[in-house]
């Protein structure tokens, strides 16, 4: 566990908005991160996320990446167009390597898997740019590295089955199934 620093370290400004369509997650993200020094903005969707940022732009972003009405990466996108200094956090449950690259070459700071605690995300988002994040302690699987792999090129074939399959030289009814199933841990 991270030892929990005073909100001295805390820029002069510490909006934070947490953008995430799980309410009960969200509610308590936000006390946690409220008792650590920051002034927190709630949004469950894009839409509030980029209200939020039109209106106030804020110094720190945690985003949900799959959200009910799209993708939270479109409010990454312009948080990072509206404060380029902001640190921005990507949260997903459905973690894959291609939209790992894709939320950290549109500004994201780091990318964490859910469930991810308080004590994650505040390291995160304190982290100096030049520090590294501690390896994991219990690192994906074998099974897992394949499943990431896969949904890296489906990612990049735009999500078509048949163009995914000829690249992987993989029958396309079993590229459907592991596409079907969850991720393996």
């Amino acid at each position: 566990m991270q030892p929990i620093r005073s909100t001295q370290n805390l820029n002069q400004d510490n909006s934070l908005m947490i953008v995430d369509d799980d309410r009960p997650f969200l509610n308590r993200l936000a006390r946690a991160m409220e008792g650590r020094g920051f002034t927190v903005e709630m949004a469950e969707t894009v839409s509030d996320g980029l209200r939020v940022v039109r209106s106030a732009p804020p110094a720190f972003a945690v985003v949900d990446m799959r959200l009910a009405d799209g993708n939270g990466l479109d409010v990454v996108a312009a948080l990072r167009e509206r404060r380029p200094d902001a640190r921005v956090i990507i949260l997903t449950g459905y973690g894959n390597i291609a939209t790992a690259v894709t939320a950290v070459k549109l500004g994201a700071v780091d990318y964490l898997a859910k469930p991810a605690d308080a004590d994650d995300v505040y390291a995160a988002l304190m982290r100096q740019p030049d520090e590294k994040a501690p390896p994991p302690e219990n690192p994906m699987s074998a099974d897992r590295v394949r499943w990431e792999h896969i949904q890296r090129v489906y990612e990049l074939c735009d999500r078509n089955v048949s163009e995914t399959a000829r690249r992987l030289n993989m029958h396309r009814r079993t590229l459907q199934r592991i596409l079907a199933k969850r991720a393996p841990r």
